[in-house]
């Protein structure tokens, strides 16, 4: 599997996820399939957008299917381009459990970092999407309030649930992570090691970040 920043080339694999994503789980959208299948090609490639404009989106590849995808949407207003949207996620369901939402949510993150103005990213997923939030609270975003009755459904109104992530205290968790795997640090006794589940409660305190993702997967070194 491999991620990839996408390009007016996918896309017509880009449309075919989309309008499957509208079908198989509509109530985590606003808009129906009838409406974007209605959209001309135009609109899909502007949708697309590009590594450096107001719309970045990323695809997570198997060969050559496109399983999943995610997008970013920055402001061009002087007053809320300090932050960028997370939409249109999507991993077909006979792909996950793999971790491709999380890398897709990675790729999000990185390149949204990487433009000095954005501070903040923002997100909001339908109320009782319990796997979509585990998966956004594993990157490192945090929920702070609910509309109610934002989406109607098959099954009633539901609200729906904001969440942001700060990326000043996620590139701190990413830089504090570094030192800890790469020796950045102080040097370690063993006396003064501690058990990898205790310094993941530590990070978790100090910072909600991408990078603590990676801790299940890390084994210190023995130091002396």
């Amino acid at each position: 599997m491999r991620v990839s920043t996408l390009t007016a080339a996918d896309v017509v694999s880009y449309r075919a996820l989309m309008l499957e994503a509208y079908e198989q789980a509509p109530d985590a959208f606003t808009t129906t399939s009838a409406e974007r299948e209605a959209e001309p090609e135009s609109w899909w490639v502007k949708r697309i957008g590009s590594a450096d404009g107001l719309t970045t989106s990323f695809g997570a590849w198997k060969a050559d299917s496109l399983v999943g995808t995610v997008a970013l949407e920055y402001s061009a207003k002087p007053k809320t381009r300090h932050s960028a949207l997370v939409l249109g996620m999507y991993v077909q369901p006979h792909e996950r459990g793999q971790s491709i939402g999380l890398a897709l949510l990675n790729a999000a993150i990185a390149a949204a970092s990487a433009r000095p103005e954005i501070l903040s990213l923002n997100l909001t997923l339908t109320d009782g999407n319990i796997p979509a939030l585990r998966l956004y609270r594993s990157a490192g975003f945090i929920e702070w309030g609910t509309q109610p009755q934002a989406i109607r459904t098959k099954s009633g109104l539901k609200g729906k649930v904001h969440m942001s992530l700060s990326l000043s205290r996620a590139n701190a968790g990413n830089k504090l992570l570094r030192g800890l795997c790469l020796g950045g640090g102080p040097r370690i006794t063993r006396r003064q090691r501690q058990p990898l589940g205790s310094v993941k409660r530590r990070l978790n305190r100090c910072c909600h970040s991408p990078a603590l993702i990676l801790l299940s997967q890390i084994t210190f070194a023995q130091r002396a």
